[in-house]
């Protein structure tokens, strides 16, 4: 009875794991894509950024292929060998390019596909395309961190600057928090306007004066056949 037990068990366990075992390879093969008719691609790169073998190939947004090689052709030249969906051939020019992104941020590398479109011509099997240097993200970072670098100096002269206005150094500083300063701006503001007033005034009273009055007389005369000159072109044009 035990030794029967024993050969039930051992039999679901060798069943279940011949199973597993079949279901990994499906799992593994449908994301390698042995099952479905598959072309290949090349491109070249100064530099694959971290790419592996087996990761993802993706065109408009979907993965469409895996990274089947990585190969150094030279010290300035690495080839990238892929195997795209045979149905996804149709889509994709001679002229396009491939580019090396990422999932996310800091996610799986993977190789992005353009679409093309200055030619008709689908690209053939073993073809090689464009491609376009990846942005290493070391660089990303140091841009980033001189920039934090610049905000921070800025802010500090800024706190700076007015620091120094609050305190009342520099003309502005003194501006701001003497009060005699601000006082005499105000009168000469309003000397200012009373100097134009009485400025209109004069200018009034002028053109009232008998000694004056035939210049402003024949100012007017100008002006009205200025005017009327204007008038009369304006009309022509019409």
């Amino acid at each position: 009875m035990i030794f029967k037990n024993y050969k039930t068990k051992l039999g679901l366990f060798v069943t279940v794991g011949i199973l597993l075992f079949f279901l990994a390879i499906f799992i593994i093969g449908k994301q390698k894509n042995l099952f479905n008719p598959v072309f290949e691609i090349k491109a070249h790169f100064n530099n694959v950024s971290g790419l592996q073998v087996g990761n993802a190939v993706r065109f408009s947004g979907i993965n469409v292929g895996t990274v089947d090689q990585i190969r150094i052709i030279n010290d300035s030249t690495v080839q990238i060998s892929m195997l795209v969906k045979k149905e996804v051939q149709k889509f994709i020019k001679e002229d396009s390019e491939a580019g090396i992104g990422s999932e996310g941020i800091i996610g799986d590398k993977l190789v992005v596909l353009s679409r093309g479109g200055t030619t008709d011509k689908i690209v053939k099997e073993g073809q090689l395309i464009g491609s376009t240097e990846p942005v290493e993200t070391d660089a990303i970072m140091e841009s980033l961190q001189i920039t934090a670098d610049n905000a921070a100096i800025a802010t500090e002269e800024i706190a700076e600057i007015l620091a120094k206005v609050n305190s009342g150094k520099g003309s502005l500083g003194k501006l701001i928090n003497d009060n005699s300063m601000a006082e005499d701006l105000d009168a000469t503001m309003t000397n200012l306007k009373t100097s134009t007033k009485k400025l209109d005034e004069n200018m009034e009273a002028a053109k009232h004066n008998f000694l004056l009055r035939g210049y402003f007389k024949k100012k007017k005369k100008a002006e009205e056949r200025k005017k009327a000159t204007l008038e009369k072109e304006a009309k022509k044009s019409k």
